[in-house]
């Protein structure tokens, strides 16, 4: 009996001890967990309710170029942290009004808002002895860099709930808008004064292997080029360059452009500057609009190539007295295209019927969008019914009346002609990215299509060449830089309720083998196409 009670004690004894130590253990875990896991959260929510957070980055994504440069969060401007009461102090306010980026009315903005701890960006490092107050500096990161480069296709977001409203950021905002930021907090004693020095802290609460960037087929240094260009020439419209061998979009360029940081000043802009023109704009195509005549022509009857044409200096519709840019006499389907003749085209347009034409020009893309990735494209438009017949036909043949394209339209048909009829599917985005840019998932890109006959493509590249050495464009020169093949257009239309003229130029380079397409649009130009050979003659030069 003795024996088994101590059998009894024995096992109470080590169920005790094993008891012990299980408690021990969870305590120890759960000591673990909440100094060690969850150390920097509670630690964060305590701080944050006794202090003040502030983001030193955007609480987005990075978007990058097809190089992995950064095109988001890549710029530091060093930032004044300072209470609003210390900033009222006139002394310090007429010193820190010298020395930042903002102006007046934005200083004084910041200075009658909420906020009782203010961020004050500065273009100059300051003397913080002077101040003899708690104030300090960091290097705070801005989402957009300053010189605005890509803002219409980057887009802009919604600063109040981080979310994108156009754009890449619109488009990819799920993925753009889950990555964690770093902030530090400024902390309070109880009397609501800040402890001397503040406190610290750092965030990084994000998987780097999480989706949360974009990877764009933008090279950013071709896109700086054409913006440059842009710029210098006081150039309000479109650009587009593409590659031919993968249908990339290598820049998209509007003007004029917005600073993304101050959006609202542009929502009544009647320059319509947060229009990405390039997918927006709508515009006549003028004699661009003559490759897809010529197109439907080669398909419908091979043999006009041979055909000859007279130009009076106008042509006569149901009435309807049409002009030409000249009067060319008796001429060649090739002279009459490299001297871009109204009167040739509208021949050929009455003798192969609109409804040919308009069938092509669905074919290669105009009426509907190209879809490469931003929601703010348009279709542009296409005539119809009534708008096919009659005296209509002669501005169906010269791409005026009712048609409208967008120059990433006009992109699009130039790349298919210089891949010998081959569709490459224009693309913008090349997938979306780990926080280092590693593609996670790409880009679904459509197979290539042929859209029309190489030999018929082959024609049309010949006559576009021909344009640039003998024909509208032969003032550009360009034999010296491997040559070109391109078409001019100048459109007349409507602008802001006036009438205007805008020129186009699209084209190839260089002539052989071709690697660019370069698309330009310039609105309100004061000599239409001739405006725009220039333009396409620097930026082949900057692609060499």
């Amino acid at each position: 009996m003795k024996k088994e009670d101590n059998n009894i004690n024995k096992k109470r004894v080590i169920v005790f001890f094993i008891f012990i130590i299980l408690s021990f253990l969870l305590l120890s875990f759960r000591l673990y967990y909440l100094q060690v896991l969850k150390g920097d959260e509670f630690t964060s929510k305590a701080l944050n309710q006794r202090g003040k957070k502030i983001d030193l980055n955007p609480k987005r994504g990075i978007i990058f170029d097809k190089n992995l440069i950064p095109l988001t969060n890549n710029e530091k401007i060093l930032t004044l942290i300072i209470p609003k009461d210390i900033l009222k102090k006139p002394s310090v306010y007429d010193y820190i009004k010298t020395n930042t980026n903002l102006n007046s009315s934005e200083l004084n903005e910041k200075l009658n808002s909420e906020d009782t701890l203010l961020k004050i960006p500065l273009k100059n490092n300051i003397d913080m002895s002077f101040l003899k107050e708690n104030a300090f500096l960091v290097d705070v990161i801005n989402r957009y860099n300053s010189d605005g480069l890509l803002s219409h296709v980057i887009g802009y977001i919604n600063e109040l709930d981080n979310k994108g409203e156009s754009g890449i950021e619109k488009v990819y905002d799920e993925f753009l808008k889950t990555y964690e930021k770093d902030s530090f907090i400024v902390e309070y004693d109880r009397k609501m004064q800040m402890v001397l020095g503040g406190t610290y802290n750092v965030n990084h609460n994000y998987n780097p292997y999480d989706p949360s960037g974009v990877k764009l087929t933008i090279d950013s240094n071709i896109q700086r080029d054409i913006e440059r260009i842009m710029d210098e020439n006081k150039i309000n419209g479109g650009i587009v360059v593409t590659e031919v061998e993968s249908g990339e979009v290598l820049a998209l360029a509007s003007r004029p452009n917005f600073n993304p940081e101050r959006i609202e000043e542009y929502f009544n802009d009647k320059d319509m500057a947060l229009y990405n023109k390039t997918i927006q704009g709508k515009y006549p195509p003028g004699s661009i609009f003559k490759i897809v005549v010529l197109l439907a022509a080669l398909e419908e009857n091979p043999s006009i190539i041979d055909k000859n044409f007279f130009c009076e200096g106008f042509e006569e519709i149901n009435g309807l007295k049409i002009n030409c840019n000249n009067i060319h006499g008796l001429l060649s389907l090739k002279d009459g295209f490299a001297n871009s003749c109204n009167s040739t085209f509208m021949q050929i347009a009455k003798e192969i019927g609109a409804e040919k034409i308009i069938e092509m020009s669905k074919r290669l893309g105009f009426g509907s969008k190209i879809n490469i990735g931003l929601m703010e494209e348009v279709e542009g438009n296409l005539p119809e019914t009534d708008e096919l017949y009659g005296a209509a036909i002669g501005n169906i043949a010269i791409g005026q009346g009712s048609l409208e394209v967008t120059p990433l339209q006009v992109a699009n048909l130039l790349t298919t002609v210089a891949n010998g009829g081959i569709n490459k599917k224009l693309t913008l985005v090349k997938g979306i990215t780990n926080s280092e840019g590693k593609i996670i998932k790409e880009y679904f890109k459509e197979d290539d299509k042929r859209l029309i006959s190489y030999n018929d493509a082959n024609i049309v590249k010949e006559m576009l060449i021909e344009v640039v050495k003998s024909g509208t464009g032969k003032s550009m020169d360009l034999k010296f830089l491997g040559g070109a093949g391109g078409k001019t257009g100048s459109s007349q239309a409507t602008y802001n309720g006036e009438e205007t003229v805008h020129g186009w130029f699209s084209g190839f380079y260089p002539e052989n083998n071709p690697k660019y397409v370069v698309t330009i649009l310039i609105e309100n130009a004061s000599r239409g196409s001739v405006d725009a050979l220039p333009i396409f003659k620097e930026i082949i030069k900057k692609l060499k």
